[in-house]
């Protein structure tokens, strides 16, 4: 692996779950040659604590001084990636929904086939699995990657999956300005999504799984309403031409 890749979790209060989130990734088969950041959205229980006990088997960490939301903390390891020499970012969930040892599924097309943009799916080429998914969400999934298809004219299977990978060459192209305040939230995942479709970038899907907690610990962070618009409105925007 010839390319410099970097792992990044997002956290914001997961000290139930940071703590398997990062020793699944140090087991993982995939570890070798990846490093592996973590961006704390100012959490105020003990992810923090838990983060930094793994600082010497080669664990970082940038920790927010207020919470941002997961758009910026996405912006503060693309940022890092930049400035450090990285050439591919993935970005994975920090509350333990995706299995690192898949992230050869989502880099390996970037790697050996000369992807820019790499988006895992539950639904690509053969049938997930969503654990303890509610039945809402199992909806959710199944709606949104059909009304994102409609509007970047691709067929698309699951579009709200935070598992992906990318690489930075992406952000030299101006038309990517991810600096935007209003993608401070789940905006800037739909955003690079379809920024990266629509600009002509050479794209794919790649099959993960996505495995939901048992209930008790809690599925998302997501506020009903509130954070559906977060991840419909980059598509009303950017369809219509009211963002760039």
């Amino acid at each position: 692996m010839n390319q410099k890749i970097l792992v990044c979790p997002v956290a914001f209060n997961e000290n139930v779950k940071i703590k398997r989130v990062i020793e699944r990734f140090l087991k993982s088969p995939a570890r070798p040659g990846l490093d592996y950041l973590i961006v704390d959205d100012c959490s105020t229980d003990d992810t923090t604590d838990i983060i930094k006990s793994y600082a010497s088997q080669g664990v970082r960490t940038i920790k927010h001084e207020k919470r941002s939301g997961v758009g910026a903390a996405i912006r503060t390891a693309i940022r890092y990636a930049q400035k450090n020499g990285y050439e591919v970012l993935v970005i994975m969930a920090g509350n333990d929904k995706d299995n690192p040892d898949e992230i050869p599924n989502v880099i390996g097309p970037i790697i050996k086939d000369g992807y820019d943009f790499v988006q895992g799916s539950r639904y690509y080429g053969k049938k997930g699995t969503g654990g303890d998914m509610p039945f809402y969400r199992k909806v959710a999934t199944k709606l949104y990657p059909l009304v994102f298809s409609m509007c970047v004219g691709r067929r698309l299977t699951d579009t709200s999956n935070g598992f992906r990978a990318f690489r930075l060459s992406l952000f030299k192209d101006a038309r990517f300005n991810i600096d935007q305040d209003w993608l401070n939230q789940y905006e800037l995942e739909p955003y690079l999504l379809y920024k990266s479709i629509t600009l002509g970038y050479k794209f794919t899907e790649a099959f993960v799984t996505k495995i939901y907690p048992p209930k008790k610990l809690g599925y998302t962070k997501m506020k009903p309403i509130t954070g559906w618009w977060s991840i419909f409105r980059p598509l009303v925007f950017l369809r219509l031409g009211i963002k760039k």
